[in-house]
């Protein structure tokens, strides 16, 4: 077949994809119409994106534009979940109002300061302005970001690392009452001041650089009677540490700390519902550091994470499948991960519609191993994902429900049919490979040819 003309005949070739995409989602096409439809895609790929997959040379403004949510000259496009709804920007730093849409902290921080109370998309009132972290959604841009040599522009709110007198004695009154008071009722309520002020003031927080036994002090006067089994106090330390951990300096402080990252995983374990959900969040700001993701790896904090995404209520699972998804970005930490059942459970919060997405993106993460891959096959796996890819309205979910789908053809080619007999009825892969994101247009691309070659072969069998 000859090879069409570039740039000047992308019309021609999308209308060639598009008939050959139809033809192959009515079901009952040959195996000339699926090289017709891949031809027409590399050649369009080619035409649109010249030899490598994008035009131009890649450089740093152009990442730039597509960081922005441009398309500028071939640079690729960033999903539209990652954009902040006010500023059409990539997030650095996504945080979730109380309507339960995500923003970039900069752009809803400036529209509150304008006086807007209504969330920008719902139009909600919104009384209550407190802004939550989006975890997940920060971990797969920084995911997204790695994977295609993007620079995730700098959290613009990071704290600087001066620290005030004001703020070190403040601290020092505070502390003093935690550790040296002979009153529980005193040292309960320095807890919650410290608790109350490290959320509230970010420049605070830097003050745990300069008292960087602090948390083990803490952690030891926890053992006072009166205060051992109060389940706010541990929530309260808990927190604490988690509010301590949001500044980046103090990362590799508390992943120092003896005491803190086991005081963390027990509290994951024994702790109520708030606590738990709490030790999650900080597990997964402390394992931004890689040395962090081994301490808490080989500690132990895989198992009771698990728990918490299989049994946690909304938040606490948002919380366990950060940390999970993030742990995981260590090669050691999937196998602790697939021991402590995560595949299970994963599998069983798509099948109920409870954190789809994430869940994906750790089985996406983890299917890479022939034994992963297996037991997500056992849990009826190639429905699931199919499933997936055709009712899920997030392009990212899509693509790793697609990679997925792809591991498994790819280490058991015998389920190739089923995948078959589903496209001839719904078409998703077909669909995809054409409107997917770059890595997900691959993988489809990837399993509808080797869902020809199947075809092929078996008409030469005959």
């Amino acid at each position: 077949m000859a090879k069409p003309a570039p740039a000047e005949d992308a019309a021609a070739l999308r209308r060639r994809l598009r008939r050959s995409l139809a033809a192959v989602a009515a079901g009952g096409a040959a195996a000339d119409v699926y090289d017709e439809a891949a031809a027409a895609l590399e050649a369009l790929r080619e035409a649109e994106l010249g030899t490598g997959g994008r035009k131009g040379g890649g450089d740093g403004e152009g990442r730039r534009l597509a960081a922005e949510g441009g398309e500028e000259n071939g640079a690729v496009p960033v999903p539209p979940q990652f954009l902040c709804p006010i500023s059409s920007r990539i997030m650095s730093d996504p945080v979730i109002v109380a309507s339960g849409q995500t923003y970039d902290r900069r752009s809803i921080e400036e529209w509150f300061s304008a006086g807007k109370q209504l969330c920008p998309q719902t139009q909600q009132a919104l009384l209550d302005t407190t802004l939550i972290p989006n975890h997940l959604i920060r971990s797969m841009i920084l995911q997204w970001c790695t994977e295609n040599r993007f620079n995730l522009p700098q959290v613009e709110h990071q704290e600087e690392n001066d620290v005030t007198d004001s703020d070190q004695r403040t601290f020092d009154e505070i502390f003093k009452r935690i550790t040296s008071s002979q009153k529980s009722t005193e040292m309960r309520q320095a807890i919650k001041d410290l608790r109350l002020i490290t959320k509230q003031n970010s420049n605070f927080r830097a003050v745990l650089g300069e008292r960087p036994d602090s948390i083990s002090q803490m952690i030891f006067a926890r053992s006072t009677p009166g205060l051992q089994n109060d389940p706010q106090v541990l929530e309260d330390m808990v927190t604490i540490i988690l509010n301590f951990s949001l500044h980046d300096s103090n990362k590799k402080v508390i992943g120092d700390d003896p005491e803190a990252i086991p005081f963390l995983i027990w509290a994951l374990k024994s702790g109520d519902m708030g606590s738990r959900g709490n030790s999650a969040a900080a597990i997964f700001t402390l394992s931004a550091l890689d040395s962090n993701k081994e301490k808490i790896g080989e500690l132990g904090a895989m198992g009771p994470l698990v728990d918490l995404l299989d049994n946690g209520n909304i938040i606490a699972k948002k919380d366990a499948a950060s940390a999970i998804f993030n742990l995981c970005l260590l090669h050691e930490n999937k196998s602790r991960a697939t021991k402590n059942g995560i595949v299970d459970v994963a599998m069983r919060a798509i099948d109920d519609h409870l954190l789809v997405d994430g869940s994906l993106a750790i089985l996406a993460l983890l299917s890479s191993n022939h034994e992963v891959v297996e037991m997500i096959t056992e849990f009826d796996g190639i429905a699931c994902m199919l499933r997936a890819i055709r009712e899920s309205e997030c392009s990212r979910s899509k693509e790793n429900a697609v990679v997925v789908l792809f591991a498994i053809c790819m280490f058991n080619r015998t389920k190739l049919k089923e995948v078959e007999a589903d496209e001839k009825v719904n078409g998703s892969l077909a669909l995809l490979a054409q409107s997917g994101t770059s890595r997900a247009r691959r993988k489809a691309v990837g399993i509808l040819e080797k869902m020809k070659r199947n075809m092929h072969n078996r008409h030469s069998s005959c």
